[in-house]
C-alpha cells in the first residue's frame, strides 16, 4: 500500500475559515507537509495549529520553497520537494500539505501536486477559502455583481493592460512592487480597498490607494474597481 497526498487549503488566516474537510484530513493525515524551512515559520501551519493543537504530535515535513523569480532554483526546489513527499507515500503514508487560501489560485503546492501526480501517486486537492473572497465579506462588500467580470491578477507581473480590463480586479502578490501598484492606480483613478493579514495579527484596512504604504507586507490584497461602481 501506497499513501496518498491531499493539498489543503487551510484559508487566508481566520482560524474558523478553516474547513471541515480540511480539518478532517489533518487529523487523519499521518505527515503534515508545510511550506518553509520549519513549521514554526509556516503561517498555514499556526493556522491549523490553533483549530487542532494536536497537530503537534503528528511528523511534520518542512518543503523549503525559495521566494525568486529564478526559473532554475524553482524547478529544483519543486522537484526536491516532490521527491521528499513521494519518499513518505512509498512508505505507504498519508501527507497532507497545508496552503494557505485555496490551493488552486496561484499555490506553490500545484508544482508539487503535479509532479506527485506524473510518479503515479494519487493526489487530492481540498479547496479553502480564497483571501480576495474573505477580504470581500471583512469589507462588508460585494465583488461583483450582474454581468461584472472578475479579474484576479498577479501585481507583482506587468499590471497595466490587466487593469484596463472592465469590472472589479483583484491584485496579489503585489510584493515589492507595492509602490508601483499604487501609483498605476492613482494614475487610473480607480475606487481602490487593500487589506494587509486579513484575519490574522497585524491586519490593517487601506480605504484608498493614496493609504497604501510602501513597506505593506507580503500578504496584502488589492480590490480595485472603476469609479461609480
Amino acid at each position: 500500500m501506497v499513501g496518498k497526498l491531499y493539498g489543503l487549503g487551510v484559508g487566508p488566516g481566520d482560524t474558523e475559515l478553516l474547513t471541515l474537510k480540511a480539518l478532517r484530513r489533518i487529523k487523519e493525515s499521518e505527515i503534515i507537509a508545510v511550506p518553509g524551512k520549519k513549521k514554526e515559520e509556516s503561517v498555514a501551519y499556526k493556522i491549523a495549529r490553533q483549530a487542532y493543537p494536536q497537530i503537534e504530535n503528528k511528523e511534520v515535513l518542512p518543503i523549503d520553497f525559495p521566494m525568486t523569480k529564478d526559473s532554475e532554483r524553482l524547478e529544483e526546489s519543486h522537484r526536491l520537494g516532490a521527491s521528499q513527499i513521494a519518499e513518505k507515500l512509498r512508505e505507504g503514508k498519508s501527507v497532507a500539505f497545508l496552503t494557505l487560501g485555496d490551493p488552486t489560485v496561484y499555490a506553490t503546492y500545484l508544482y508539487v501536486h503535479k509532479r506527485i501526480l506524473a510518479m503515479g501517486f494519487e493526489a487530492e486537492i481540498v479547496s479553502g477559502i480564497t483571501s480576495f473572497c474573505a477580504v470581500a465579506a471583512r469589507l462588508n462588500i460585494g465583488l461583483v455583481e450582474k454581468a461584472e467580470p472578475l479579474h484576479v491578477i498577479p501585481a507583482s507581473y506587468q499590471i497595466e493592460e490587466a487593469l484596463k480590463l472592465p469590472g472589479t480586479k483583484v491584485l496579489m502578490k503585489a510584493g515589492k512592487k507595492i509602490g508601483q501598484v499604487r501609483e498605476e492606480l492613482l494614475r487610473r483613478g480607480e475606487t481602490v480597498v487593500m487589506i494587509e493579514n486579513c484575519g490574522m495579527e497585524g491586519e490593517q484596512i487601506y480605504r484608498s490607494a493614496q493609504e497604501i504604504p510602501d513597506d505593506a507586507g507580503y500578504y496584502s490584497l488589492i480590490i480595485a474597481k472603476e469609479k461609480g461602481e
